[in-house]
C-alpha cells in the first residue's frame, strides 16, 4: 500500500482495492465457532414424558384397483369383471359407511369412452373418492 508523499502537486485518486484480511479473520473466526459447538448437537438430552392414553387412528376405507386394459376389460382387484357386475359391486360398496376408494388405472391406448363410463357408473352409485394411478416415464423420455 502506497502513501501519498508531501507533495501536493498530484491529485489524490481513490483506493478501488477491497481489503480482505477482516473478511477473511471474521470467516475464520466463525469457522472456529462453528467446530467447537458442532459436537454439542450429537448429545441427546434424556427427556421422561407423560404417557398419555390417545384415541385410537381413524381406520382408513378399503381400496378398490380397478384396472382397465386396450381392449376396455374391467379387472376388479385383479379379477376380470363385465361392466354390469362392475356396477353392482360400486353400488354394493357405495351403501357401506366408510366409502372405499377407488384407484383407476388405464393403459395410454384405452378409449375415453369406457373410462368416462366407469367414473358415471361410480358416481351413481354414490362413490365420490376417484384416484388415477399412472406410471412414471422412462428414464429416457424424462426431461
Amino acid at each position: 500500500m502506497a502513501f501519498g508523499g508531501l507533495d501536493k502537486k498530484q491529485a489524490a485518486a481513490p483506493m478501488a482495492e477491497i481489503n480482505m484480511t477482516p473478511l477473511i479473520d471474521v470467516m475464520l473466526v466463525l469457522l472456529v465457532i462453528f467446530i467447537i459447538t458442532a459436537p454439542l448437537f450429537t448429545h441427546a438430552i434424556r427427556l421422561d414424558l407423560p404417557k398419555v392414553a390417545a384415541a385410537p387412528a381413524r381406520q382408513t376405507p378399503q381400496t378398490i384397483s380397478l384396472s382397465i386394459d386396450a381392449a376396455g376389460k374391467l379387472y376388479w382387484n385383479g379379477t376380470v369383471i363385465t361392466l354390469e357386475q362392475m356396477r353392482t359391486r360400486f353400488a354394493q360398496a357405495g351403501k357401506q359407511s366408510d366409502q372405499p376408494e377407488i384407484h383407476l388405472s388405464a393403459e395410454r391406448s384405452t378409449r375415453y369412452e369406457v373410462i368416462a363410463q366407469v367414473m358415471g357408473a361410480a358416481q351413481q352409485a354414490g362413490l365420490e373418492r376417484i384416484g388415477f394411478v399412472t406410471d412414471p416415464p422412462p428414464p429416457a423420455a424424462r426431461p
